[in-house]
């Protein structure tokens, strides 16, 4: 480039200068913002770019210099500043803002296999620099979102069914999107910033059911202008844990991320504090935003204090696009877990990843108590077959959808009641079973043994990080494992669906052959991202697609 411009006159030069000019500002409109994989510039090498060089000053110097040595000089600027432009095409405008991009390839970059052309050598760079010393993969956090190790790219001496089993869905050019609009970005600048409203949230249940309130605690203080008090975590009477929020999730990170939409502050203000305050438990499920500010906002204003408690699928799950966004962002990004549950949980998910693909299972069985526990039902021995027969299918459900023998999964849940017993079935026909207890070194759980949260939080991690990811039932951790698994790159997830598949586990007269090629196509949804429709149960979090992720093609970068 250099030495194309040395002999270019003064005239030809401004032409060229204008013409890139024009070049670099239409570039400048098209930048892609990637908030999960980055590089981020350090505020000194911000002031070494964009500094005053040698160059520059010795061309804007009062002395005269020759044509050819100014022309030399310009010709090095352009270079200059094409290559900042470069380089910046991949640094986000904004730690607050989380625009649409490319998450994680769906294969590792320890593999033989190379990667599909349309990921980002960024983003391969980032994933290598995680390879550590003894050739194991690190989990890493781009952005303010966790990043699952990337899934195997499975090949060898496999059937077809096994083939297609271990194959991940086609992602359909859907990328996270949480772009807010031009009103509530205006509104933010208020709310994020009030100091006379507060909201205090008590959140009850087990971890993925108190996640679900903290996330509509923060759409309630925004819907309502209020500054958000850290919820408070409920004792759980059944599994007696105490955990409070710093103990589960990472404080700083929660406040950081959603600061420029609600502020939110460790307790309330001595201004605040008063002897008795009221709560307010009964409220309807399903409220729109408009009945939360007609029943509280007046209230708010007037005491300054607000307590909530009980809401647990209270808050419609039909919300703006703007507050939808803000749920995503709530859910997937502002919610980290505490950095020792994240280092134990990390750990667990790469000694599993290192030794190839991995299946999680949840077993909680929808039908009845006692088919996922093992007990008896009490009923007699008819009802006690019927459970025993059931206990049996689940084996063949793993075996029709293609799970391999030698295939390894990783048990998420407590210690089922009865012990190995009631894992039995399952491990007769695929016993390469591993729980947390199996894989965690001696006294790595130890600090966790009173806390179901963080337990579940760790099962949380692994499951998050498996290829495959197969809940029994459709409940918290299911749905939000889901849609997380989806958000960050459409990562397997199969949900049975035992209400159509039960009466062909009951249908003597069907050949394997056949039983298997129903149950695959009774699941091709897990195959493709599926929309959420807009029912009453049907949550953003666990079907994040459209409100939160955007369609775009391959060539994103």
């Amino acid at each position: 480039m250099f030495l194309t411009f040395i002999n270019i006159s003064p005239r030809n030069c401004r032409k060229i200068w204008e013409k890139e000019s024009s070049i670099m500002a239409r570039s400048s409109g098209r930048i892609i913002k990637n908030p999960f994989m980055s590089l981020t510039p350090s505020p000194r090498s911000l002031t070494q770019l964009f500094s005053v060089s040698p160059p520059l000053t010795f061309l804007f110097s009062s002395k005269k210099t020759s044509p050819s040595l100014s022309i030399f000089v310009l010709s090095f600027l352009f270079s200059f500043t094409f290559l900042g432009i470069s380089i910046f095409r991949f640094f986000p405008s904004s730690q607050d803002s989380i625009h649409c991009s490319i998450i994680s390839p769906t294969t590792s970059p320890i593999s033989s296999h190379p990667l599909p052309s349309s990921y980002s050598q960024i983003i391969l760079t980032s994933l290598l620099s995680g390879i550590n010393s003894d050739n194991k993969i690190q989990p890493r956090i781009g952005g303010t979102a966790m990043v699952p190790l990337p899934a195997h790219l499975v090949s060898g001496n496999l059937s077809e069914e096994e083939t297609e089993f271990w194959k991940q869905p086609d992602s359909n050019g859907y990328r996270p999107c949480l772009d807010s609009t031009i009103g509530y970005r205006k509104r933010s600048a208020k709310i994020s910033r009030e100091k006379n409203r507060f909201l205090v949230v008590v959140a009850a249940g087990g971890l993925n059911q108190q996640k679900n309130q903290i996330i509509d605690a923060v759409v309630i203080a925004r819907i309502l202008e209020a500054a958000l008090v850290l919820p408070v975590l409920q004792v759980n009477m059944i599994w007696e844990d105490e955990s409070e929020f710093p103990d589960i999730f990472d404080v700083e990170h929660f406040k950081k991320t959603l600061r420029a939409d609600v502020r939110v502050v460790s307790s309330l203000p001595s201004s605040h504090l008063v002897a008795k305050q009221t709560i307010v438990t009964q409220i309807p499920y399903g409220v729109s935003p408009f009945w939360i500010r007609a029943k509280f906002f007046k209230q708010l204003n007037q005491e300054g204090v607000l307590v909530l408690k009980g809401l647990d699928s209270k808050l419609s799950k039909n919300l703006p696009s703007d507050l939808q966004k803000l749920r995503c962002k709530v859910a997937f990004h502002a919610l980290r877990f505490s950095k020792p549950i994240l280092q134990v949980g990390n750990q667990l998910a790469r000694r599993m990843w290192i030794e190839g693909p991995y299946i999680s299972l949840h077993l909680r069985l929808e039908k009845d108590v006692w088919v996922r526990t093992g007990c008896r039902t009490g009923l007699g021995p008819e009802y006690d077959q019927i459970i025993t027969q059931i206990q049996k299918t689940q084996p063949q459900l793993l075996k029709a959808l293609g799970a391999p023998q030698s295939g390894r999964f990783y048990i998420a849940g407590g210690e089922p009641f009865g012990g190995s017993k009631a894992l039995e079935p399952l491990a007769a026909v695929f016993p390469n079973l591993v729980r947390k207890e199996m894989l965690a070194r001696d006294g790595e759980l130890s600090p966790f043994l009173n806390s179901s949260s963080a337990l579940s939080a760790i099962d949380y991690i692994v499951s998050f990080n498996s290829d495959i990811f197969i809940p029994s039932h459709g409940g918290n951790m299911g749905r939000a494992l889901q849609g997380h698994r989806a958000y960050m790159g459409h990562r397997k997830s199969i949900r049975p669906n035992k209400r159509t598949m039960l009466p062909f586990f009951e249908d003597s007269s069907i050949s394997d052959e056949e039983f298997s090629s129903i149950i695959r196509s009774l699941h091709n949804k897990s195959m493709k991202p599926e929309p959420r429709k807009k029912q009453r149960d049907n949550d953003v979090i666990a079907y994040p697609v459209p409100e939160c992720m955007c369609r775009h093609g391959s060539g994103i970068f």
